[in-house]
C-alpha cells in the first residue's frame, strides 16, 4: 500500500466513523472516538464483506465497506459495554 492509498484509506475511514456515530446515537464514543472507530471499522468491513464474498469497488464501495465494519463495531461494543 502506497501514502497515497493509506491516506485516502485513512480519509474514508475517519469520515465513515463520523456517519457511524450519527447513524447510532448513544452508541458512540464522542468525536475522536468514533473516528477511530471509522479506521478499524474500515478494516473489520473489509473483513466482513470478503467473508460474505461482496466486493464494493471505487470510493463509494470503500465508504461503504467502512461505514457497515463501524456501525457493526459500534453496535457490538455498545451490547459489551451494557453487560
Amino acid at each position: 500500500m502506497d501514502l497515497q492509498s493509506l491516506v485516502v484509506f485513512l480519509l474514508i475511514g475517519l469520515v465513515a466513523g463520523w456517519v457511524a456515530g450519527q447513524v447510532m446515537r448513544g452508541q458512540g464514543f464522542g468525536v475522536v472516538g468514533n473516528l477511530v472507530v471509522g479506521v478499524v471499522g474500515a478494516l473489520a468491513g473489509g473483513y466482513l464483506f470478503s467473508l460474505l464474498q461482496i466486493r464494493a469497488g471505487g470510493a463509494v464501495g470503500e465508504f461503504f465497506t467502512a461505514l457497515a465494519g463501524a456501525i457493526v463495531l459500534l453496535f457490538v461494543v455498545g451490547v459489551l459495554r451494557r453487560t
